[in-house]
């Protein structure tokens, strides 16, 4: 088992979270990059995706396994890029996405128990259960709070490479009344380095089942992979950024059978 001199497991996971949380907070950059979806029943989609001060744009490469014509994708892109609805949308969908990690990221030194695993180069994995002692203060707490897994840290760059976990027994909301997740349900979410000094999300699978209020069925269904990261000016506004998505060279078709997140450590 991997052992870092001085420090214990959770000493190690609550100093390098809080190194996470920083320089999540201080990262003000933006990316062209591919965006590659996995939806239920096998379809996949996959888009050309660059990073605005005013919002999101994607240019689709493939539609529900569909490949996409280049005009067919240009309109589609201008569409949204004429759309302040759509943008917005999309901006305020990205923030509240980026508030609920970093709370979760808040809650993980607290809620759970550290043990030290396998130590891999700069990579140390510590394996994670409930620490009895937590109160969740909410319903994604709550979920978060009955799962076992593990986490990979980077401990040369003081970063999360990677975290998962599966559910370990049933979640309730309003004992039962208002819905319940069903044990096993997984999560598995993966960054990397992918310029220097830049870590970006790479990998977001979720696997979740149960039932919610008038026994409409839960299904947390998420699987994506973002690549080819490149580099775009902070400040590009929507004009530049359709035109540097409209230049991009047509891209081998993506893979229609691989998907995200199946290499291991």
């Amino acid at each position: 088992m991997a052992q870092v001199p001085g420090s214990s497991a959770n000493e190690l996971a609550r100093r390098i979270l809080a190194n996470e949380l920083k320089a999540e907070n201080q990262d003000n950059s933006h990316w062209l990059l591919r965006l590659e979806t996995f939806k239920p029943g096998g379809g996949k989609e996959a888009d050309e995706v660059v990073e605005t001060k005013d919002g999101e744009l994607k240019r689709p490469l493939l539609i529900n396994g569909r490949p996409v014509s280049k005009a067919e994708a240009d309109k589609r892109l201008e569409n949204l890029a004429h759309s302040s609805d759509a943008l917005q949308k999309s901006q305020k969908a990205t923030n509240e996405d980026t508030a609920h990690s970093q709370e979760l990221l808040k809650m993980l030194p607290d809620a759970f128990v550290f043990k030290f695993g396998v130590h891999r180069g700069n990579l140390i994995q510590l394996t994670f259960s409930p620490n009895p002692k937590f109160k969740p203060p909410n319903r994604e707490a709550e979920v978060f709070h009955a799962m076992e897994g593990s986490v990979w840290l980077d401990t040369k760059q003081s970063r999360l490479e990677e975290i998962n976990g599966h559910l370990v027994h049933e979640v309730k909301f309003g004992g039962g009344i208002l819905g319940h997740l069903d044990p096993g349900g997984t999560f598995d979410v993966k960054q990397a380095n992918v310029a220097p000094g830049y870590w970006e999300l790479t990998v977001l699978n979720v696997h979740m089942h149960g039932k919610a209020l008038f026994f409409k069925t839960i299904a947390v269904q998420q699987n994506y992979s973002r690549k080819n990261f490149k580099k775009v000016p902070d400040d590009l506004s929507i004009e530049q950024g359709v035109k540097m998505l409209e230049q991009q060279p047509a891209p081998s078709s993506p893979s229609q059978h691989s998907k995200p997140g199946q290499e291991s450590h």
